[in-house]
């Protein structure tokens, strides 16, 4: 069903809102400065692809462990209050890596137990977080919204690996990770001064079930909608392949460009003004083509961009694709998740986020390892970044013969926003 595009612009934005915003885009701001800082402390530890890949395979793990009954916990409790107690369990874990190395303990194991440890943290985080926006926005604004809020958060990436690549030449790399961990409290502060609810209200929650009934009827909705079932399958497959790219970019600047660490830190900051650039036209593109065409052509396009990566013999030039493969990646993740948002009753949202993330990111370690395995096996970061490429262009085409290729047709009325959660027989 079309829809005018002066349906989709939201008319006003509350204080909540921008009490949200401006908490998370500051805890992103931290975190970009994590992302950067953590990966070249393991390369700096170890100089090991293999070291790298096991730290993002370690990363990914809790997802595969926990990520099931922790989205289904997320729908059962006070989800702002759960938001709030994360960000300062986050803070402390990422406190302790500049502690641990003050006091000599700091070894490449304890960075894989922080790694294990927040990421169990930011499941619940996130399966709250995804709840919360269709509590801020109208469903019609939905694309618009998240594409503004991933805008914020990237822009805030622009800033922390820049900042980082400074600061490193002056602190000690492992004191970069307290500004994260202050940014996770300012975030915990932005989230208790928000005045609504995170969860349903009262007459549209369902009735407690055993937590393990709650895993099982997500898993049912979700492996029996065939768009949610199909988004699932494909992005396994691409963060498969994608997953060397990620845990190895460090090693690919310093290998391909004998990059300094501000030179690796740009490689970041250059993803960041991809993704803000692309996420602020997310709702634009929306509005002129459909999710199939937006979405599945950005993934396409975001492996040949790849491909076109792994050759280019030129840093600037890299800086430049690298921008664009990111922010096409990005295009895709703000589509699908409003997609969910839409198709998904509230009282489900934090189960399905965190089942469709299971299902999506399952491959994620076994790609990371298996990545750095060849890359150490082989000594040919180049090669395998273009095998990736190839890789991630041809998975997207397949599944736009799949129910992918035409997502509208899933896509509630919108008289039916309020409506039950719908029958599992979808096909």
């Amino acid at each position: 069903m079309q829809q005018k595009t002066s349906d989709r612009i939201p008319r006003k934005i509350n204080t909540n809102f921008w009490k949200y915003w401006t908490g998370q885009t500051i805890s992103n701001l931290g975190s970009s400065v994590t992302l950067f800082a953590l990966p070249l402390l393991v390369y700096k530890i170890t100089g090991s692809a293999l070291n790298l890949g096991i730290a993002s395979a370690v990363t990914m793990l809790p997802y595969l462990l926990f990520g099931l009954l922790l989205g289904a916990w997320a729908d059962r409790v006070d989800r702002k209050r759960m938001m709030i107690w994360v960000d300062i369990g986050r803070a402390a874990i990422i406190a302790s890596i500049p502690m641990a190395a003050r006091l000599g303990w700091l070894s490449v194991w304890w960075i894989y137990l922080v790694g294990f440890l927040h990421s169990t943290l930011t499941i619940s985080f996130t399966s709250g977080e995804f709840a919360a926006i269709p509590n801020l926005v109208d469903q019609d604004d939905l694309v618009t919204a998240n594409g503004r809020i991933q805008a914020s958060y990237s822009a805030a990436s622009i800033l922390g690996p820049v900042l980082a690549g400074v600061l490193v030449t002056f602190v000690p790399l492992v004191s970069l990770m307290l500004l994260d961990s202050l940014s996770f409290m300012l975030s915990a502060l932005s989230f208790a001064f928000i005045t609504i609810s995170f969860n349903a209200s009262k007459d549209e929650q369902a009735e407690h079930k055993h937590i393990f009934q709650d895993v099982s009827e997500g898993l049912r909705y979700v492996w029996r909608h065939p768009v949610l079932r199909n988004i699932s399958l494909m992005m396994a497959l691409v963060n498969f392949v994608e997953a060397t790219q990620n845990a190895q970019l460090v090693l690919f600047a310093k290998d391909r460009f004998h990059a300094s660490d501000t030179q690796v830190g740009l490689f970041y900051t250059a993803g960041s003004i991809g993704i803000v650039v692309l996420s602020l036209l997310a709702g634009v593109l929306r509005t002129r083509w459909s999710f199939s065409k937006v979405a599945l052509s950005a993934l396409m396009l975001m492996g040949l961009f790849t491909l076109i990566l792994s050759f280019t013999p030129w840093y600037w030039l890299a800086l430049f694709i690298q921008a664009l493969a990111q922010g096409l990646g990005i295009l895709f993740n703000i589509n699908t998740g409003s997609l969910r948002q839409a198709i998904v009753p509230n009282q489900l949202l934090g189960r399905v986020m965190s089942i469709a993330t299971f299902l999506a990111w399952s491959a994620i370690p076994l790609g990371s390892l298996l990545g750095g395995f060849i890359i150490s096996l082989t000594g040919n970061v180049t090669l395998v970044y273009a095998g990736i490429g190839i890789l991630v262009m041809l998975i997207p085409f397949g599944f736009s013969f799949t129910p992918l290729g035409h997502a509208e047709r899933y896509l509630p009325q919108k008289d039916e926003k309020q409506q039950e959660v719908p029958a599992l027989d979808m096909e």
